[in-house]
């Protein structure tokens, strides 16, 4: 009896590495068609039993580098490249790239290319890594000086939480919160201050995820807009933010020739064309080769957060809070692996100055504040009707009647230059002996005056009767 359970311990322990020695061949398919869900778990069942074949280290550190478990793909990838793989050398010079160790992937680079300099389709493959690389090095010597105050690992799902905005600032919320019929999948919406307008991402079944805005009518939203092309293009468009001047806009994008995932980008709303301006791409450390997301910016609190999940697990993403700058200051330092450092975040201490209190600054970004009665900002006074007086551009509710009190704007600015010149001239030809001329040149600015101050009475009139007629 006991010879016939050993006999069936024996077959118990053989028949998972029989089994096995079938299932890499169909793991090795499976890696080959992309499906690394299913290849994973053989592979890594392979290689407990033998962790020195070169080969399976080259499988799971692509797996690896795909799941972006980095830890992992560097330490399979470098010993597939100890041990000649030539793939692997690609493969790791691409995650040393991410690294921003680009010595280490020039290396790994030039021994791919010597292996394969015979082989035109695997040298085809490698110019783009070549150049990715190269792209992400200029990029590196425009990093910003950017003062990060903390940084807080949170499960996507919660990252929000993270971000502490003045009632000043308005507010974050996930799609699925304010709609009600759309899926959880960590989108988020944006509502500003005055709780009248949200901005939000929505699906395109061609083109991926644009944003739109909608106003507030009576007690519901409606007027849905799309935003303009210029900030809608190809790729995913998602993660808006608005200031509180009602122009500038913060949000993400898979296009707009990201670096790789989603990368912030800003623009400002042009009321002249009633168009956003072609965006700008942040630049380093606010971008990586990996998902930076949800730039915020709270004016009254003078912090900023934003997120990214380089180097981060699967499920998780990092918040950095920073101290915003009214001006882009880029750091100044021919050290490359000091800016290579500041770039990724390694430290962030790295990034404080002296003589500032850094404790304080965090305090103050990790505090909730309620909402506070603020006077109403008045750029300007413009009766509407009996009822409605604006005070600045964003009360008015229709684009064509903004835009046309814009130019008004603008032609008083120059309205009141020339009667500055006017007075001038005047003052000039009282004390004139030869007056001829100045006398033609008051003449002609008296006339340029009159015709500035008919335009402005005809762009008033008409940014009023738009007004009227299409948002009440």
């Amino acid at each position: 009896m006991k010879v016939h359970h050993q006999l069936f311990a024996f077959i118990l322990l053989i028949i998972p590495v029989l089994s096995m020695g079938q299932s890499v061949d169909d793991a090795k398919k499976w890696y080959l068609e992309g499906d690394f869900t299913q290849a994973k778990p053989v592979f890594e069942a392979e290689y407990r039993v033998n962790p020195n074949n070169a080969q399976l280290n080259l499988w799971l550190g692509v797996i690896s580098l795909a799941e972006s478990d980095y830890q992992k793909a560097q330490q399979y990838l470098e010993f597939a490249s100890l041990k000649n793989i030539q793939e692997s050398y690609l493969q790791l010079g691409q995650l040393y790239t991410k690294m921003y160790r680009f010595a280490d992937a020039e290396k790994e680079f030039t021994r791919y290319e010597k292996a394969n300099r015979r082989n035109k389709q695997a040298l085809a493959l490698l110019n783009p890594y070549k150049e990715y690389a190269d792209k992400l090095k200029r990029l590196i010597n425009r990093t910003e000086d950017v003062q990060i105050i903390d940084s807080i690992v949170v499960p996507k799902s919660d990252f929000l939480s993270v971000y502490k905005l003045s009632a000043s600032a308005g507010s974050l919320q996930p799609v699925s919160g304010f709609f009600r019929d759309q899926p959880n999948n960590n989108q988020v919406l944006f509502l500003n201050e005055r709780q009248d307008k949200i901005y939000y991402p929505q699906d395109d079944s061609i083109s991926g995820s644009n944003l739109y805005t909608m106003e507030k009518l009576l007690d519901s939203f409606g007027n849905e807009k799309r935003l303009s092309e210029s900030i809608n293009q190809e790729g995913n468009q998602a993660y808006p933010f608005v200031m509180p001047d009602g122009l500038t806009i913060y949000f993400s994008s898979t296009g707009h020739g990201s670096l790789g995932g989603y990368d912030l980008f800003v623009t400002r709303y042009n009321l002249a064309t009633n168009s956003y301006l072609t965006p700008n791409q942040l630049n380093m450390p606010f971008n990586s080769p990996f998902n930076d997301y949800m730039m915020a910016i709270d004016e009254e609190k003078g912090i900023g957060w934003f997120a990214s999940d380089r180097f981060q697990p699967k499920d998780s993403v990092c918040v950095y809070t920073f101290v915003p700058s009214p001006e882009v200051v880029l750091l100044e330092n021919e050290d490359a692996s000091y800016l290579a450092n500041r770039a990724r975040i390694s430290s962030i201490k790295e990034s404080w100055k002296p003589d500032i209190d850094y404790s304080a600054l965090l305090q103050r970004s990790h505090k909730t504040t309620a909402p506070q009665k603020t006077t109403q900002k008045k750029d300007f006074t413009f009766v509407i009707n009996d009822e409605k007086t604006y005070y600045t551009l964003t009360d008015f509710k229709n684009a064509t009647a903004r835009s046309l009190f814009s130019q008004a704007i603008n032609l008083k600015t120059r309205l009141n230059q020339q009667e500055k010149d006017l007075s001038e001239k005047r003052r000039q030809i009282a004390g004139s002996s030869n007056s001829s001329a100045l006398s033609a040149s008051i003449l002609n600015l008296e006339k340029e005056t009159e015709n500035l101050f008919r335009e402005i009475e005809s762009l008033e009139l008409r940014a009023r009767n738009e007004e009227i007629r299409n948002s009440f």
